[in-house]
């Protein structure tokens, strides 16, 4: 529940917001807890914000939950992990068809196992024709590796002898995605980290940065609205002048 001393002006368009979602293992060895509590307990910070994210004026979500190089953390942890989303992409299926939240997952497949691609197909094809929300997992995510994909494809026949633009490249990393998503509006890390971890880096290039202390499984509604409040509180000129952009 938002507090309503909070006060939500919601943007006329709607925004795309990605969270790079840190901090679960500190949290639960701060309590004395296996790192995996602490992903359980991020899963339920993932439900909280999703439920908020419509009243809040966001039409897309982006949530970074397995990086490329989260693959060099312990085998034991990285299967409980996979474990993990595995569980949480069955589970949510019927609250997303309720709620008009779309489902995507974005990042290599290639090395993923069949049952969490099966989730994961099940989950896309269930809920594609959600409206009220757009919620991209990245899972073995790596924006550099899709830039590459994105860059190797400039060779086909295609685009031979023809000048590039932004907007191709854009599509061509959408393509590579899977999805078709607006660049990145405001940008959310929890725990007190403050760098980009290879995220969406091509499309976060006007994004604004919100950075919390907060670890990311006491992540909740309020500290969601804080962040959005923040965001529209701030000047975007795009590197124009403020009356340029206006005008």
């Amino acid at each position: 529940m938002i507090q309503s001393s909070l006060s939500i002006i919601k943007p006329e368009t709607k925004l795309h917001v990605g969270i790079i979602m840190d901090g679960n293992g500190r949290w639960a060895v701060s309590r004395g807890l296996p790192r995996i509590a602490g992903h359980r307990a991020g899963a339920d910070a993932v439900r909280r914000t999703v439920e908020a994210c419509p009243s809040l004026g966001i039409g897309t979500l982006t949530l970074y939950a397995f990086s490329s190089d989260n693959w060099r953390r312990p085998q034991t942890e990285v299967n409980a992990l996979m474990r993990l989303l595995r569980i949480f992409m069955r589970k949510e299926l019927e609250r997303s068809l309720r709620n008009g939240v779309r489902i995507s997952v974005i990042g290599r497949r290639d090395r993923l196992s069949s049952p969490v691609l099966n989730a994961i197909e099940t989950a896309e094809k269930t809920t594609i024709n959600g409206q009220t929300l757009h919620l991209r997992i990245a899972i073995d995510y790596s924006s550099r590796y899709a830039i590459l994909r994105a860059a190797e494809r400039l060779r086909s026949q295609e685009y031979i002898n023809r000048s590039i633009t932004e907007e191709d490249f854009s599509r061509l990393i959408a393509d590579s995605d899977r999805t078709n998503a607006p660049e990145v509006d405001l940008v959310i890390r929890t725990s007190g980290e403050q760098r980009l971890s290879d995220f969406l880096l091509w499309e976060n290039a006007y994004a604004e940065f919100f950075f919390t202390k907060r670890m990311w499984p006491d992540f909740d509604a309020n500290e969601l609205a804080l962040a959005v409040n923040d965001f529209l509180s701030r000047d975007r000129r795009f590197g124009a002048l403020a009356q340029a952009v206006a005008g």
